[in-house]
């Protein structure tokens, strides 16, 4: 596999900037996809709270904003590929930057699998008119899966247009259905405004508001939807701003998430024909278009999720491989020789992209059907475990932070906003670990945790000083250090 030149400031690979504002903000947005995440978890609310459980949504977006605004600190200060493992690396550890690097690593192998077999099961197999199939579903997902690894490896540019454009259809989409649902619900006089108030078939359940009852069950769609916004600093080296834009990415794309996916909800809830066979349906969010505007509404949205799912799966990729790609540019990832190498023509790592499909097809293979589901949740556990310990580096290192001119800054509200993060992010985590369903992703997360342990030990003792006791390139970003150079980032900035 050829390689690129390496930078001789830094002797590392550079990647090409080539990404503007939209396409970072769509980077972010993509992955969060909204549309996806309500279409996949909209019935587990109506199931496990009824409908008054969306507006745990509310609480979710605030607290997820809370977390964003200090990630946005970060980003606007240490610009690199890797995101939470270059930040740690450098301001605290190279030992605690491998341990973030790790769960990221985790986090997304796990992620682009459960994102791409979602879309073959839940979206493109009933658009299809394909009759559900787990075997089916395994093949698409796999395929799925090759074609997104040739995209991402052909072009960075390419990841980028496929998810502006998935962002521009899904938020136009979702709004011009929006205002077809109130309307219809204003014609048809299916529907009532006081299903946002109701627990549905939940209503009696003992457990309703216990520790891991129905209530707090409901919460599953915010969590495992406002996620992953930090994507756009995972690619800061292909940002053509990233000091500027990569910020305002990830806080932007969470509070339009937030306000469209609000939207959205209390459009599809107050659209209820029959809040009890909704509920039982299966698929309620189709059903719900389909009873009140038609089968071609039905057909539309399925054909957006689709392209969501495939542009969310895509990022997701993109991400992994870049992660991958900036451990083993420091020497701290298996192989890291060969996953270090970047493409001299299309500017993108070739191996590491290819390590994720690897990684998905073998999950796809080896996991039965039940095992895959509970991934999902792990998937949903990963990244709360990342933020939480991303807020506490924060608090531990803020004062020797550097200012960079221009950079994303809470001022005066940085303490407040941090702690507030933290607090919900704990609470966010008991939330997720409580119920009883959760046991096997707890287990799934505690043996990935076992295994980077494992690995973490063998560094230890047979490549210390490459691995471990050196920082990772000789930039630096704290308060009585140079500024970080151009060059450490891979090529100027602007």
């Amino acid at each position: 596999m050829p390689q690129t030149p390496d930078n001789p400031a830094t002797g590392r690979p550079a990647l090409r900037r080539t990404l503007g504002p939209f396409q970072v903000f769509a980077i972010s947005f993509a992955f969060i996809s909204v549309a996806v995440g309500i279409f996949g978890t909209y019935d587990i609310v109506l199931r496990e709270a009824g409908p008054a459980g969306i507006w745990l949504w509310v609480i979710a977006a605030v607290g997820q904003t809370l977390v964003v605004l200090v990630m946005a600190q970060f980003a606007g200060r240490i610009a690199l590929t890797g995101s939470s493992y270059q930040w740690a690396s450098r301001l605290a550890d190279p030992r605690i930057g491998w341990g973030f690097g790790w769960l990221g690593f985790c986090y997304l192998g796990i992620a682009v699998v459960a994102v791409d077999s979602a879309l073959a099961s839940q979206a493109l197999m009933p658009l299809a008119g394909l009759e559900p199939d787990e075997g089916t579903a395994r093949v698409i997902t796999v395929l799925v899966l090759l074609v997104q690894a040739v995209l991402t490896i052909a072009s960075t540019r390419i990841v980028g247009l496929i998810n502006a454009s998935a962002v521009l259809v899904e938020v136009v989409v979702v709004g011009v259905l929006v205002l077809a649902l109130n309307a219809a619900v204003a014609f048809t006089g299916l529907g009532s405004a006081g299903n946002l108030a109701s627990r549905g078939i939940a209503t009696g359940h003992a457990d309703y508001f216990a520790l891991g009852g129905g209530l707090m069950a409901a919460m599953i769609m915010g969590l495992s939807t406002l996620v992953g916004f930090d994507a756009a600093a995972n690619l800061a080296e292909e940002s053509k701003n990233p000091y500027r834009d990569v910020p305002r990415a990830i806080v932007g794309s969470v509070a339009a998430a937030g306000v469209l996916g609000l939207l959205f909800l209390v459009a599809l809830t107050v659209a209820i024909p029959d809040i009890g066979r909704i509920s039982n349906s299966g698929a309620a969010v189709a059903t719900i278009l389909r009873e009140q505007l038609g089968p071609l509404a039905e057909t539309l949205l399925l054909a957006v999720i689709t392209y969501a799912f495939f542009a969310c799966g895509m990022v997701v990729m993109a991400t992994g491989a870049r992660l991958v790609f900036a451990m083993s540019r420091d020497a701290r990832f298996p192989a890291h020789r060969l996953m270090r190498r970047v493409d001299p023509r299309t500017r993108t790592p070739v191996p590491a992209t290819l390590l994720i499909l690897a990684g998905g097809i073998l999950l796809m293979v080896a996991l039965p059907g039940d095992a895959l589901l509970q991934l999902i949740t792990a998937s949903t556990i990963l990244p709360v475990l990342i933020y939480a310990a991303t807020v506490v580096l924060y608090l531990t290192v803020r004062r020797r932070l550097g200012r960079r001119e221009g950079a994303f800054d809470l001022g005066r509200l940085e303490m407040p906003v941090a702690i507030a993060a933290l607090a919900w992010l704990c609470v966010a985590l008991f939330v997720l670990v409580t119920p009883q369903e959760a046991r096997v992703p707890v287990l799934v997360v505690g043996g990935l945790l076992v295994l980077g342990s494992v690995f973490f030990l063998l560094m230890l003792l047979f490549n210390r000083a490459v691995f471990l006791d050196a920082a990772p390139g000789d930039d630096t970003v704290l308060e009585d250090d140079a500024p970080l150079a151009p060059a450490a980032i891979g090529g100027p900035a602007g």
